[in-house]
């Protein structure tokens, strides 16, 4: 374990290891992980922070938050970096008579953006049963044009998991042990094609990759932050109050790391960091933002300003429990958000730059 830093006083590279990023990234994914159920990428997490080979104080709240203080070469204004591990998914909300089951949200997302995927049903006694979510008329051939699938719009009650199981009942599909109330986790689907990566869940996933890549950044050169900085990892952001609480007393301020959505209208692109200046719940601090500008000047990284109406962040959920600190959002840009998503290693790349840019800076 390293005891000895340097501080950062002359310019660093502060470019990450891509290969661990994206090692990292892959095995994130990897670990299901939904609201409500995060533990098991709580535990990843930390594992991946005990493999820094950095001073870290690592805890967990009793909300599961987990949390990594690394000490700075100053403490009189400790900063937070904020992501999240847990992910948008469902729970069984009714087994059918026909044996199918539908589904409740956990998180939000549009069901045409769910429809067709591979799931799988965890049972309480710890088994993963197959499935398919479709939609209740899904056999184009069967239905007359006015109720064929392409006509009838996708919502909770036109959409059901198929099991792969010979269940035709509810008692069928109670003798596989599922019941109401289970955890059902969608197939992710990761893939790296030239520089591009596909996979859901990249929100919030992404952004860890790059706090971690970021943090190995300063293994890598022996560097210390200037400030005493927490990593606070949340486990509720997808249901809106994971930042709500964990941050330890007295931090001045809290830097959350959050995907950038992009879209007709939008600023942000899949090759740059982005900062979000304001969204749904109003702008973040200008100061802060200001600070942030200046560093991505300074050391040349991609950071592109963006506003997004239907957006918040932990950051925000912070804010709104009443904390007296300034708060920011950054993250890279990713295309069909709550969706398959896809950014691009340059996003990842630009942002971790800027935390680490950000984990150096004495303003």
């Amino acid at each position: 374990m390293k005891d000895e830093f340097r501080h950062a006083t002359t310019t660093h590279n502060f470019a990450p290891d891509t290969d661990y990023l994206l090692d990292v990234l892959q095995r994130l994914i990897s670990v299901r992980s939904p609201a409500g159920h995060a533990q098991p990428g709580i535990e990843a997490c930390k594992r991946e922070l005990e493999a820094l080979d950095l001073p870290l104080e690592i805890s967990q709240t009793r909300k599961g938050v987990l949390l990594a203080t690394l000490r700075g070469e100053r403490d009189d204004a400790p900063r937070a970096i904020t992501a999240h591990i847990d992910t948008l998914g469902a729970q069984v909300k009714e087994i059918k008579p026909n044996g199918r089951l539908k589904l409740a949200q956990i998180g939000s997302f549009d069901w045409l953006a769910v429809t067709n995927e591979n799931v799988e049903i965890e049972t309480a006694s710890g088994d993963f049963l197959p499935g398919t979510i479709l939609a209740t008329n899904p056999s184009y051939h069967v239905h007359k044009p006015d109720d064929r699938v392409d006509n009838v719009p996708r919502s909770m009650d036109t959409t059901e998991v198929r099991l792969d199981a010979r269940v035709s009942s509810k008692d069928n599909v109670k003798q596989l042990g599922i019941e109401v109330g289970d955890f059902v986790h969608f197939d992710t689907r990761f893939q790296i094609h030239n520089g591009f990566v596909k996979s859901r869940f990249l929100d919030d996933k992404a952004c860890l990759a790059c706090v971690f890549a970021a943090m190995r950044v300063l293994t890598s050169q022996g560097l210390k932050p200037a400030q005493t900085t927490t990593i606070h990892i949340a486990n509720y952001e997808e249901v809106c109050h994971g930042g709500a609480s964990g941050i330890p007393a007295g931090t001045s301020e809290v830097l959350a790391v959050d995907v950038a959505p992009l879209g007709a209208g939008q600023n942000s692109d899949e090759f740059s960091c982005t900062l979000c200046t304001l969204d749904d719940d109003g702008p973040y601090s200008h100061s802060f933002n200001s600070r942030l500008r200046k560093l991505a000047r300074e050391n040349n990284i991609a950071l592109k300003p963006d506003v997004f109406i239907q957006f918040s962040s932990d950051a925000k959920a912070l804010w709104r429990a009443g904390a007296d600190l300034q708060v920011a959002l950054v993250g890279p840009g990713v295309h069909n958000t709550h969706g398959y998503e896809r950014t691009h290693l340059d996003a990842l790349t630009a942002t971790t730059q800027l935390l680490v840019a950000y984990l150096l800076s004495t303003q």
